[in-house]
């Protein structure tokens, strides 16, 4: 593949709109084509983001010869057919999180992926983030020694409407399924599949949780403690903690700028800025993927994706969260 690589975005919305942003910085790919359910919509994002194409049918999307990945930005219920529809016109696929609402659907999206042969990635961008190559780095030389526990926090004020995506359970709402993925992730990443898991929440009059309180227990008896919330704005910071020190993430920990290392009583601070608005450097990893001809990222593998759902579905059940 020696031309750019050909982008679509399925879904127009906020997280589109600075994916599409940061696109724009790369040397290695263009935003081809946009779809919306309306074609006023797709015509007004493609011009703001230099798109070649704009279509008013996501089937038309799919159906273009000349993208070579599309991009789910939609709201989560819709993450399944989305995805669906891109895998069975063989197009690479990059899902926004989470890439399901449960974990029927993304064990679904990865088995037609493989069947078809064709690359698939849940967007968590954070994986991708300079901060946490560090972290991650600190943590193999082991630096804070064995972990012992984790501490995360997502949570901001938001507007109490029944009708906005963050409440409508028909659209996915919640906490934990749009913000506690994060501190879920963290855990993941660090410390991987926890042996038990404790969990409570406040469901709102719509049927959702507008805060998420979770304990996580592993059979290396280390802990993880993970909270989201609408309800107030939190300090949304991540600590690794370990038996020779630990790491902090500062705010906003899963697009953090700054760590700091707390070590016999010293602190080393590193400032590790991201790009753009922070989503190139994932864009830039699905870039070489797609020129490589690689079916997964290796940074968030497919399996990884599963864990994570799993967890989730977990969590949904010790709070008594269903969503149709």
């Amino acid at each position: 593949m020696q031309t750019k690589i050909k982008w679509g975005i399925i879904g127009l919305g906020n997280i589109a709109s600075k994916f599409a942003a940061d696109l724009q910085l790369s040397n290695d790919a263009v935003l081809y084509g946009v779809a919306s359910r309306s074609m006023d919509k797709a015509t007004a994002f493609a011009k703001t983001y230099h798109a070649q194409k704009a279509y008013d049918s996501y089937e038309a999307l799919a159906n273009d010869p000349e993208i070579d990945v599309i991009y789910i930005a939609t709201p989560h219920v819709f993450h399944f057919e989305n995805t669906m529809l891109c895998l069975q016109h063989n197009k690479a696929v990059l899902c926004e999180k989470p890439m399901g609402v449960n974990a029927e659907q993304v064990h679904t999206m990865v088995k037609e992926a493989k069947s078809r042969n064709v690359f698939l990635m849940e967007a968590i961008w954070t994986r991708f983030m300079p901060s946490y190559q560090k972290v991650l780095e600190l943590l193999d030389e082991k630096v804070i020694g064995d972990i012992v526990s984790i501490r995360a926090d997502f949570g901001f004020l938001g507007e109490y409407n029944t009708e906005n995506r963050l409440y409508n359970k028909k659209l996915g709402g919640g906490s934990l399924l749009d913000i506690g993925i994060y501190p879920i992730f963290l855990s993941l990443l660090v410390l991987g599949m926890p042996s038990e898991i404790k969990a409570m929440a406040r469901m709102t009059d719509t049927g959702v949780d507008s805060f998420c309180a979770m304990l996580f227990d592993y059979e290396n008896d280390a802990k993880a403690v993970l909270e989201s919330t609408f309800e107030v704005d939190t300090p949304t910071e991540g600590y690794i903690f370990g038996t020779k020190g630990f790491i902090k993430l500062h705010r906003r920990f899963h697009h953090a700028n700054t760590i700091t290392l707390y070590k016999d009583d010293t602190e080393t601070v590193f400032e590790l800025p991201h790009s753009g608005i922070g989503y190139i450097h994932e864009i830039e990893a699905v870039n070489a993927n797609i020129r490589n001809g690689d079916k997964e990222n290796s940074k968030v593998p497919l399996a990884f994706s599963e864990q994570l759902i799993t967890i989730i579905d977990q969590v949904k059940e010790k709070i008594g969260l269903q969503y149709e």
